[in-house]
This record gives structure tokens, C-alpha cells and sequence, in this order.
């Protein structure tokens, strides 16, 4: 039994590391005052997302030029995201 237990731990944190790193390319962000997960890789399985956004201030979109919408994505807009870092909104391109 003392030559299992290691075993299992190893076993333990390789699947929590493995979990941790799945969702390690979405975060959860204020986009146009609604909390959303944003993905790096439409391959990324979305968290859920919770809690509660200050409304985005009133601000004319940027014209975006025309791109073609990364794989696996059907298209691409302007949102005010928040950075977490300013806690301000800032104009960026997020894919659906």
C-alpha cells in the first residue's frame, strides 16, 4: 500500500495540472458590460462566468478594417473589453 500512494499523488497532480491547463486559455472579462469567457483557440472549452460589470461608457466603435475570421470562428465585431490592469474599457476585436 506505501508503493501506491506515490503513485496515486503523481497520478493526482498530473490530472489537476492537465485540468488547470485547459482552461488556462479563457479568462473571464466585462465585454459591453456583460461578463464573458474570452478564448484564446476556439478549441478552448469556455468557463462559466459570473459577476457583475460596470456598464461600458458611450464611445463610437472604431472602424475596423475587413479580416477574415480565425478558424473555427463564424465572425469578428469590436466590444469594449475591460482591462483588468487600467479598469478602463478598451476597443477590441473579439471572434464569435
Amino acid at each position: 500500500m506505501k508503493k501506491l500512494l506515490p503513485i496515486l499523488l503523481v497520478a493526482l497532480v498530473v490530472l489537476l495540472g492537465a485540468a488547470l491547463s485547459a482552461e488556462a486559455g479563457c479568462v473571464c472579462r466585462c465585454v459591453n458590460g456583460r461578463m464573458v469567457p474570452l478564448c484564446t483557440s476556439s478549441l478552448d472549452i469556455p468557463p462559466p462566468c459570473y459577476g457583475i460589470c460596470a456598464p461600458p461608457p458611450p464611445s463610437i466603435q472604431p472602424i475596423q478594417p475587413p479580416r477574415i475570421p480565425p478558424i473555427g470562428t463564424s465572425r469578428c465585431r469590436q466590444a469594449q473589453v475591460l482591462n483588468p490592469y487600467t479598469g478602463q474599457y478598451e476597443w477590441r476585436t473579439v471572434c464569435d
